[in-house]
């Protein structure tokens, strides 16, 4: 969904903190950047274009004889099916390139459209032309469609060394962090508020550097299922209501205190997360000192 940019000299923007001279304390913290960390999406007007591609086949249909009419009815059924499923084959392939470690998609969306494009452009042709049109339009339309969309994902990525037990239960655990992270955003969308949304833009990105780092070392889910589950539960909570709190009333001391609550939520999130990271160099650190003694023991250098 298109959004205005808002930044510190933007309508409804954050007021920009006044400059200190040099020496006179502490720097004030970083602003926080609208699209740090944010990639444009691929679901955009090429996949929602498709969905209107067939429509003229809706003219013709109701202007020829019934059997013609349900052929090219059956046509446009194709191939907005295929619209559909490759908007969400997008959708799943951007979630698996989000990842370090991935599952492929359960279902191959993008290749399952480009097949319905195919058949319903086949019967375009059958109906309309002929055996061998049928057979022209059949291939150049899933060859097509293949070219502009791709293929889905075929193989898991980075789930070689790692135990498939530990890793659903990582995936399930995130899933369920990411939903309430969406509903969130859909939550403040509603709102009105888009100097809240910036924030919340912010959190979430820290809130997914966790994500990662859980999903690089499974074995960090115990120390993060509170931060995955519990807290962001509460925050959840406390965004729905602050965002049906803020489109009635306005209310700036409300505000005031969920930007409080993110700020704790972020710091506390941060510290975590670089707490994990410690912890896995440490890891790495005892590796290298068993490797060492192994050598020094053999005499090698």
């Amino acid at each position: 969904m298109a959004q205005r940019y808002g930044s510190t000299y933007s309508p409804d923007g954050s007021p920009k903190p006044p400059a200190k001279p040099e020496g006179a304390g502490t720097p004030p913290p970083p602003q926080h950047r609208p699209f740090d960390g944010k990639r444009p999406s691929r679901v955009g007007a090429r996949s929602n274009l498709l969905f209107y591609a067939g429509l003229p086949l809706s003219w013709k249909a109701f202007s020829a004889e019934p059997i013609v009419m349900a052929g090219y009815l059956a046509a446009l059924g194709c191939l907005v099916g295929a619209a559909f499923l490759t908007r969400e084959g997008l959708k799943a392939e951007e979630s698996y390139e989000a990842r370090k470690i991935s599952r492929r998609p359960a279902i191959p969306r993008k290749i399952f459209g480009s097949v319905l494009t195919g058949v319903g452009l086949g019967l375009v042709g059958w109906f309309g032309w002929g055996p061998v049109e049928t057979v022209i339009f059949a291939s150049l339309g899933t060859v097509l469609h293949s070219l502009a969309f791709g293929f889905d994902p075929l193989k898991n990525k980075g789930m070689d060394d790692i135990d498939t037990f530990q890793q659903d239960r990582v995936s399930k655990a995130i899933d369920e962090a990411e939903a309430h992270l969406n509903a969130m955003r859909e939550a403040l969308s509603r709102s009105g508020d888009r100097a809240a949304e910036t924030r919340l833009d912010a959190f979430i990105k820290t809130a997914r550097d966790m994500f990662r780092t859980v999903e690089e070392d499974p074995r960090d889910l115990t120390a993060a299922r509170k931060y995955l589950g519990v807290y962001l539960l509460g925050a959840r909570d406390a965004t729905i209501k602050y965002a049906d709190l803020w489109a009635r009333t306005k209310n700036a001391e409300a505000r005031q205190d969920w930007f409080a609550l993110l700020d704790d939520l972020e710091q506390n999130f941060t510290a975590r997360n670089e707490a994990l990271l410690l912890g896995s160099k440490t890891d790495l650190d005892i590796e290298i000192e068993i490797l060492r003694d192994r050598l020094a023991r053999e005499g090698i250098k």
